[in-house]
């Protein structure tokens, strides 16, 4: 595969100057976006995607703001219909809107009143009816969960018809919603053979639909940890991520992680690239004081072996 493939970074919760320094610096060092993960309840504190991003609006120029994902099914489609179309213009039409069904927590369906078993198909929908609302003025719709008639959200997105939607997931579900919805695809903790595999899933989908893909972006979402050497590197990647998925990810680290020195990250990303990535969204697994050296340190010795391609 050839083409220089997008690097974006998805930050932790930081205290509000802490993460907007970060996000400065991100820019600085040629970063091409920054994202923000998504969860009501979790398991280690996480602010609100969107309100974190609207506050990235008024200090970056260049570099593209996201979700990844959001939990679509959690919030009324509606809602999220106008709070991303207000970011998009705060934004100045920089906003990719990552979506996902999320399910790995039932109970922060339980808390948001949503039954668990629906959240594939409230996802589905609730991205028509969020494009509808974009775009139409007025709108009307008729689905399962939402309804209505010759409504219209303003202002409107700065992107028209309205921001990227990038679909998030692995499940054969989640395929075929990107090839038939998606703009984009966001897959994680997939080896590249399986990445290869599911881009071909994602293409036929959209050809059985009858779309071109045309600008589709394949993303990855990489766990990735830079260390002095393998094990070192792999000890922080399994002791951060157990805790933040609160299961054991030891029997993992091999097969999933982006571990060990720059030249081994390096080497598995360029895997994916060659299985049909064109962009990755790097999670730092570090402790959080340590996000913006490792960021720093991604920036001068992973990236530049790219850039030239």
């Amino acid at each position: 595969m050839t083409g220089v493939p997008g690097f974006g970074a998805q930050l932790r919760s930081h205290p509000p100057e802490r993460q907007w320094q970060i996000v400065r610096r991100l820019e600085d060092l040629g970063f091409d976006s920054v994202w923000s993960g998504d969860h009501v309840a979790f398991n280690v504190p996480l602010h609100e995607s969107l309100t974190l991003l609207a506050s990235y609006t008024p200090i970056t120029r260049r570099i593209r703001i996201g979700t990844c994902v959001y939990l679509l099914a959690l919030r009324a489609p509606a809602v999220a219909a106008k709070m991303t179309a207000t970011l998009d213009v705060l934004s100045g039409g920089r906003f990719i809107f990552g979506v996902g069904v999320g399910g790995e927590i039932p109970k922060e369906f339980e808390l948001c009143g949503v039954p668990h078993r629906e959240r594939g198909a409230r996802v589905t929908e609730a991205i028509d009816v969020v494009r509808t609302l974009w775009r139409d003025t007025p709108a009307t719709f008729e689905g399962r969960f939402t309804r209505f008639k010759e409504v219209s959200i303003d202002p409107k997105p700065v992107q028209r018809p309205g921001p990227p939607i990038w679909i998030g997931g692995r499940s054969d579900a989640a395929l075929a919603r990107a090839g038939r919805q998606g703009d984009g695809w966001v897959s994680y903790v997939v080896q590249p053979d399986r990445y290869r595999e599911s881009v071909a899933r994602i293409r036929a989908a959209a050809q059985a639909a009858g779309r071109t893909l045309d600008g589709f972006a394949y993303a990855h979402l990489t766990f990735i940890t830079v260390g002095r050497d393998y094990e070192s590197a792999k000890a922080d990647w399994v002791r951060l991520l157990s805790r933040r998925y609160a299961q054991d990810f030891a029997p993992l680290a091999e097969k999933y992680g982006v571990i060990g020195t720059a030249e081994q990250c390096a080497e598995k990303i360029e895997r994916f690239r060659e299985a049909g990535c064109n962009y990755f969204i790097l999670d730092t697994i570090v402790d959080p004081e340590q996000q913006q050296e490792h960021l720093e340190l991604i920036a001068a010795e992973i990236l530049p072996r790219f850039a030239s391609r």
